[in-house]
């Protein structure tokens, strides 16, 4: 209760009538003057009326205590009983909290985010958020439910913000054990064909049960190599880049029974590589129109390094010139042929015949070299249906298609096959879609056997136009016909050579985004995009295989014809594996190197520093036994001094909140009349007598 004045009149004009009344009644009893007391005590009441003194009550209601829950929902969480612990001390603990009419218990989940690159688990974050309205002095502790593993513990040198307990309730058990992978350091980039070197190490965290471990390194799929690894140690491993584009090199290391998971025993690398300069032999047989369309796409290209020869004089061509007179340079066949024969990428026939320019032996390089894994295009005119058809030599080993000596001499539009509508090589081919195709005509084929292998484009009649073969660990094409350079010279509007004379070069080569039979996944944020590409017809389902082990079917949609797709939104980060008929790959969501992939272990540790300096308590939920064992609750009014280790402390708030003031004038009202008449009756009494 407080008390406060409210004068009738100005504070100036009270203060002179105060000080006349005092030097009155100061008078009167200085000069002995009956009843000058009683009159002082009138006149003092009557200045006090004039003050209003005013007495005032504040009606308070105490606050409650805000106690925050912070829920681990991370990853980990995942692991071992983890969830099914916590969720059942997070039901206990809103019970006994409940018994506490003055605490108001604040919940609060942390999961990372849904589109987080780098999960981890935040928890001194999501505190901070749920007390952020909170003044200091209402927070009576904070109590975190995890398994310990938290990746934004402030230093123990920083401020919270409030003066009040931590505690940690831990999930999981207490000698718990994991195994995992861990890639050191890797280039992202190399050059196709050349060696590469990282590190990788294995590490055990918790009890370790000793010994080496076995790591097997798979990459794009294939097994290349099992190392022996001691855990703790950075191990090197060398290896060639097979290709260009990306190359997926995974890390498993064997699991051991009784560690928490296995999910983190595998990583993976992707690493792009790079052709240097791809080397192509363009060999003409005789000039020609659509020789100019091949060296023109091929000289554009700035990763291509072309060697080109036309054969202008053929060895039987004989007019008496002198040889020293002919300023012709010699075809180094045996250097072309047999020395760097397998430093070329690709070699390309175009309208070449056997004209004992290659001895009959090279054909049988030729045809080795495409065996062991080159690549081979012939691009055919009527010399191709003649007698001297390099079909007729070895080289007709690795052919897909024999001529059968005719030459089909009619106009046609080129057509996609019902494969080449489905070839990566073909389909979409801008033109191709509307019949007839929206393009030029050619007028001549020659004409061959069944081919083996893939014909993805067509003819009159349906002959053959382009076929595709694969031949041991090589490649082989053959555009049927010598006309593709009328559209590049716009005949009849032209058409897409640049389109298809590249991708053919290109899947030649084997770039990974042509193959016929492909299964590819990549990541968009937390969205699984999945493609397959057949031309098999319906491949059926995927299977998804989660980090966690968690497996499931998905339904793949015909986006294009031969192209099927999938999408998927999820929750998990980590190694996803996706696997359809014999085809599997693996693609990783989130930052390799996320807080959440490594340690998976559950630990005091973390929070053990803040329970101690905020006399707070960390223990484990379960017990020897396996059953919740959560501690009970111990409200302390005032500042926790003392650390319970049976008990969650509490610090109980002493704010309250105003709800209202009552006021009370003690001289006005009857109550004021009463007492300057009880005072001036009192003189006239006095006086009296």
């Amino acid at each position: 209760m407080t008390a406060d004045f409210s004068p009738f009149i100005p504070w100036p004009y009270l203060a002179v009538l105060a000080v006349a009344a005092a030097i009155l009644a100061a008078l009167g009893i200085w000069r002995g003057v009956r009843g000058a007391w009683v009159r002082a005590a009138a006149l003092a009441a009557f200045c006090l009326a004039l003050a209003n003194p005013i007495l005032f009550q504040e009606e308070r209601e105490p606050l409650s205590t805000i106690v925050a829950v912070v829920v681990d929902r991370s990853q980990s969480q995942d692991y071992a009983g983890r969830r099914e612990q916590t969720d059942k001390a997070l039901a206990d603990l809103k019970d006994r909290l409940a018994r506490f009419p003055q605490i108001e218990t604040r919940i609060v989940e942390a999961a990372d985010s849904p589109e987080s690159e780098a999960p981890s688990t935040r928890l001194f974050s999501a505190l901070t958020s749920v007390l952020a309205d909170v003044p200091p002095a209402r927070v009576g502790g904070a109590i975190f439910i995890t398994d310990g593993q938290i990746h934004d513990v402030p230093d123990i040198n920083q401020k919270l913000g409030f003066d009040a307990p931590i505690h940690g309730l831990i999930s999981g058990r207490p000698d718990e054990f994991d195994r995992r992978i861990e890639i050191v350091s890797a280039p992202r980039f190399g050059i196709v064909g050349e060696q590469q070197k990282l590190s990788f190490r294995v590490v055990d965290d918790g009890k370790a049960p000793g010994g080496t471990a076995e790591v097997t390194i798979r990459l794009n799929g294939n097994e290349i190599a099992t190392e022996v690894a001691e855990p703790g140690t950075d191990v090197p491993f060398s290896f060639t880049v097979p290709r260009g584009g990306n190359n997926i090199l995974e890390f498993a290391v064997n699991g051991v029974p009784g560690e928490v998971t296995e999910t983190n025993n595998r990583a993976v690398h992707v690493l792009d590589g790079i052709r240097e300069n791809l080397r192509v032999l363009l060999v003409s047989g005789e000039p020609h129109a659509g020789e100019r369309a091949w060296r023109n796409l091929l000289k554009s290209d700035a990763a291509v390094d072309l060697v080109h020869f036309t054969i202008l004089r053929p060895p039987e061509k004989q007019d008496g010139t002198p040889i020293n007179e002919l300023s012709l340079i010699a075809f180094p066949t045996r250097e072309l042929f047999v020395d760097k024969i397998s430093e070329f990428d690709l070699i390309i026939f175009d309208r070449y015949q056997h004209r004992g320019v290659l001895p009959i032996l090279y054909y049988d390089n030729i045809a080795q070299y495409v065996q062991n894994g080159g690549a081979l295009l012939i691009a055919a005119g009527p010399e191709h249906a003649g007698n001297d058809s390099i079909a007729a030599t070895p080289l007709s080993a690795v052919l897909p298609a024999n001529p059968t000596g005719v030459m089909n001499e009619k106009g046609f539009y080129p057509r996609l096959s019902d494969e080449g509508k489905k070839h990566p090589v073909t389909r979409g081919l801008e033109g191709a879609a509307s019949e007839p195709p929206q393009w030029g005509r050619w007028f001549r084929t020659v004409d061959v056997d069944r081919p083996l292998g893939q014909t993805v484009m067509e003819a009159a009649d349906g002959k053959p136009l382009l076929v595709l073969n694969r031949v041991g660990k090589g490649r082989v094409a053959m555009l049927l016909s010598d006309q593709g350079w009328l559209w590049a010279r716009g005949f009849e509007g032209g058409g897409p050579h640049v389109s298809l004379y590249r991708r053919t070069a290109h899947w030649l080569m084997q770039e990974p985004a042509l193959e016929e039979e492909a299964l590819t996944a990549r990541a968009a944020g937390r969205t699984l995009e999945i493609t397959r590409q057949t031309i098999e017809g319906d491949p059926g389902p995927a299977t998804l295989t989660y980090p966690s082990g968690k497996t499931e079917e998905l339904s793949l949609t015909q986006r294009e014809p031969g192209l099927y797709s999938a999408e998927v939104k999820t929750t998990e980060t980590g190694l996803f594996e996706v696997a359809n008929d014999e085809l599997s790959t693996l693609v990783h969501v989130g930052n390799v190197d996320a807080p959440e992939f490594k340690a998976a272990i559950s630990t005091e540790d973390k929070l053990r520093p803040w329970a101690e300096q905020t006399k707070g308590l960390v223990r484990r939920l379960a017990s020897a036994d396996g059953a919740i064992d959560l501690p009970s609750i111990l409200p302390v009014r005032g500042a926790v001094r003392v650390a319970d280790d049976q008990r969650l402390s509490l610090r109980l708030t002493d704010e309250t909140v105003l709800r209202g003031i009552n006021s009370l004038s003690l001289f006005t009202g009857l109550f004021g009349l009463a007492a300057l008449l009880l005072l001036i009756s009192a003189t006239w009494y006095r006086e009296g007598r």
